[in-house]
């Protein structure tokens, strides 16, 4: 492809709404232009990446026994009616009416449709297992979306629907999507881990998220370098973690503590460490219900744990001040676990802890020596907080380290929920009839885009793996409108690149060096070659690679072959 035959349309600055490096340079490079808020359209150079991404996505899920088709993107109202998610789904549900104010939703995902299909068509165990894919452009009306493609409110995902007859099969396609889901992103040559997770409102019994890694993810994960322990932080299992002495306790004593408030306070008033202290706080749930959920001074609140521990009762959130002084008869400030008559749940961490510092419910005043086996253990004990650096690894083969995440695929085993909430059976061996079993696979092509950038970039713009790239090879002539030898050694490589089916961009503008060069860097081909009459004098030519490990010169007939044995090379 020759630019003067192309659309480059790049920027020497990003527009003020960008924050991330994927926006800014996505935006400069000319990749996608802004419509409205969380809307955007693709231009033909970030078009070519999303296609490459989306042809290796299709080929590992042919690969993998799935079947492609695709589905409407306006969903009527009554299918997410029969699984209760017309409510559920929240504002996030973009909902629209037709001429006959009928309720449609574009649809952010597709289980409804797709076990409309299969309660529809799938009538024998002899039909399964069937895994079925698209790829197709979904809508979340994101309350606050940003980030470029990361948070767009249009996006496009390849989303898969498996049915079975019992969870065995199931089993068996999840682990295969599992496998199709590592050739994917190992194809697209991105650093990233397959992590444990929750199952969020999608639902089922189990879950695993692929992260690419990036700093500006917004996903923690825990894992263990000396095993192969990874999982969601939201997720992650806390061990136990004891730090203090084994000293019997001592005797409970109230201190008065004027303007101690926060734990920081609290360390510096008894000089001691915040893993000395416990903090209280007060829930409310859904029902109206209140607890008590204690944790360690030094750790934080992990809602997704505690939300389902019956005790909790579901989803919660912090309960107000009126309704705190109520229970307690004092402030946020001053809270502690001794007297309260509601459910006190403590986390692993805290029922180990001895002469430990709490508040006394009396404003301005505290505890020191609470001991839990004494004063506590009527107490449920549960997992409720984050894991740290460093804590105990689950499996118990090392320790845990931290690392953040962007989220570019999830893939679930969602069981029976949505075949018996929509009565979508099928008659097994005996004649019987029973719930298909399900499982779900998502993976966010768009999105991809932008977190392979927020991972691959560097000042001069973005550093496009092989397999991702627009183009594999810019080729740059200086004095093209002027130099017989430099046009024609040009047009030479540009045909024989051509021809062994190497994607070439031939900068042929009349443009100085300068200007090739950064626009070439910034949109991020992997091999650029620069043909000038300087060099050609002794036939040669000037390769360089972008992550600029080499640089160097080479016989115009090598060039083919060099970039040939890079690609093989990247490949394997």
């Amino acid at each position: 492809m020759r630019v003067s035959e192309f659309f480059l349309s790049t920027l020497k600055e990003a527009p003020s709404e960008a924050e991330l490096p994927s926006h800014k340079l996505m935006l400069r490079a000319g990749l996608i232009r802004r419509l409205s808020s969380g809307l955007y359209s693709w231009m033909p150079l970030g078009l070519r990446v999303l296609r490459k991404v989306e042809t290796i996505v299709r080929e590992e899920m042919n690969r993998a026994g799935a079947i492609e088709l695709l589905m409407p993107a306006v969903q009527p109202a009554e299918l997410w009616q029969e699984t209760k998610r017309w409510q559920k789904y929240g504002p996030e549900l973009l909902r629209i009416k037709d001429r006959h104010e009928r309720d449609y939703c574009f649809g952010p995902t597709h289980e409804e449709v797709i076990t409309d299909i299969a309660r529809r068509e799938i009538r024998s165990y002899r039909q399964l297992p069937v895994n079925f894919y698209q790829i197709q452009n979904k809508f979340r009306d994101e309350i606050r979306p940003r980030f470029g493609v990361m948070r767009a409110r249009e996006f496009i995902m390849k989303d898969a629907y498996s049915f079975h007859p019992d969870q065995s099969s199931l089993n068996t396609t999840y682990t295969r999507m599992h496998e199709a889901y590592i050739r994917i992103f190992s194809r697209l040559d991105l650093e990233f881990r397959a992590v444990a997770a929750d199952t969020g409102s999608i639902g089922g019994t189990g879950s695993h998220e692929f992260h690419v890694l990036a700093d500006c993810g917004e996903d923690s994960i825990a894992y263990c370098p000396t095993s192969g322990y990874a999982a969601n932080i939201e997720l992650a299992e806390a061990m136990a973690v004891k730090n203090m002495s084994e000293n019997p306790s001592e005797p409970l004593e109230k201190i008065a503590t004027p303007g101690v408030k926060s734990i920081e306070d609290v360390s510096q008033f008894f000089k001691t460490e915040s893993c000395h202290a416990v903090k209280t706080l007060i829930i409310e749930n859904d029902h109206g219900d209140f607890a008590a959920l204690l944790l360690r001074g030094d750790h934080e609140l992990n809602e997704i744990k505690a939300a389902k521990i019956p005790a909790v009762g579901g989803s919660f959130r912090l309960a107000s001040e009126e309704s705190v002084r109520k229970i307690t008869g004092a402030s946020s400030g001053s809270l502690g676990p001794l007297g309260l008559s509601i459910p006190l749940i403590a986390d692993r961490s805290v029922a180990l802890l001895e002469n430990f510092i709490a508040g006394a419910n009396e404003d301005g005043f505290h505890y020191q020596h609470v001991s839990f086996s004494r004063d506590l253990s009527h107490a449920v004990i549960a997992d409720i907080r984050n894991v740290q650096e460093g804590d105990p690894s689950p499996d118990c083969k090392g320790k845990l380290s931290l690392c953040r995440g962007i989220e570019v695929g999830h893939i679930f085993q969602l069981g029976t929920r949505y075949s018996e909430a929509m009565n979508a059976t099928f008659l097994d061996e005996a004649g019987q009839a029973k719930p298909l079993v399900m499982g779900c696979y998502g993976i966010g092509v768009s999105r991809i885009v932008g977190a392979a950038i927020e991972q691959c970039n560097d000042e001069k713009g973005i550093r496009w793996p092989v397999a991702m790239a627009p183009f594999t090879v810019a080729i740059c002539p200086i004095g093209l409108k002027k130099s017989e030898p430099v046009r024609t050694a040009t047009e030479t490589l540009y045909q024989k690149l051509t021809e062994q089916g190497i994607e070439v961009l031939l900068d042929d503008r009349d443009e100085r060096p300068g200007v090739m060069f950064a626009d070439m860097e910034l949109i991020g081909i992997p091999y650029r070659v620069t043909i000038g009459e300087r060099n050609l004098g002794n036939g040669l030519v000037e390769f360089m690679t972008r992550n600029g490990e080499s640089s160097e010169l080479l016989a115009l007939q090598e060039v083919a072959g060099r970039i040939q044995s890079q690609i093989t090379q990247k490949n394997h």
